[in-house]
């Protein structure tokens, strides 16, 4: 039985040598999780701001704004992001020359935008109102109230499902293939038609994912827990 084992794990190397390491194969991993990691932080710095700009807009005392606000969410929610990522690239952005990981930023970030904007509007919704009026009495305009006194509070409440988004649209960035970017996934796979082996490069790119999501619950774990401490002080 011992031998078995041993056997199974020589097996396991030499296949792992050969497809990754030979060549240096592992390097287009490296390559394709730099790319997956700039995509992530791009959209996710489009996806706050402009969560923040839709959620003001669905709150706003204007119809228009709520209209538009509304069916931004409801148009963005309401399809995969896979088709929108296909849209943007070879219909809205047919003329664009530039690199591809742009396209990608700009569509998942806009992707991201929606699910934001809910939860900033539902976290300054359960802001208690006496918070504006406070400001208010102080002498503060609405918009200052908004973004001195409202929305810090709001980050708190909205932090952890910020954290899930992030992650969530760190995965979803798996299919930047579709255009041919060579994220992560994709170098996995290509990996897997050059070699003819599906099992090593595939289960490679599935333990890097859950690696990062496995620290960055850790590093979020850590900053919710900071965030308590200090709110009890």
């Amino acid at each position: 039985m011992f031998e078995s084992i041993q056997q199974w794990f020589l097996g396991g190397y030499q296949q792992f040598f050969n497809t990754m390491i030979e060549g240096n194969r592992y390097l287009m991993l490296l390559e394709g999780l730099g790319v997956t990691v700039k995509v992530a932080l791009g959209a996710a710095v489009i996806g706050i701001l402009m969560g923040c700009v839709i959620a003001l807009m669905a709150l706003s005392k204007l119809r228009i704004a709520r209209s538009f606000a509304s069916l931004y969410v409801t148009v963005i929610r309401g399809t995969p992001v896979v088709v929108q990522l296909l849209i943007m690239y070879y219909i809205i952005m047919l003329s664009y020359t530039g690199p591809k990981e742009v396209v990608a930023i700009v569509t998942f970030g806009l992707n991201s935008a929606a699910y934001v904007s809910e939860m900033v509007r539902g976290g300054i919704l359960a802001i208690d109102k006496g918070q504006t009026e406070a400001g208010r009495s102080l002498g503060l305009s609405g918009a200052s109230t908004m973004l001195l006194i409202v929305l810090p509070q709001t980050v708190k409440v909205i932090l952890p499902s910020l954290f899930n988004e992030f992650i969530m649209l760190l995965k979803e960035t798996s299919v930047v293939g579709f255009i041919g970017l060579m994220d992560l996934a994709k170098a996995g796979d290509y990996i897997r038609s050059r070699t003819y082996s599906a099992f090593v490069p595939l289960l490679s790119v599935a333990a890097v994912y859950l690696v990062i999501v496995i620290g960055l619950t850790q590093i979020f774990g850590r900053v919710e827990r900071r965030l308590r401490q200090g709110d009890s002080r």
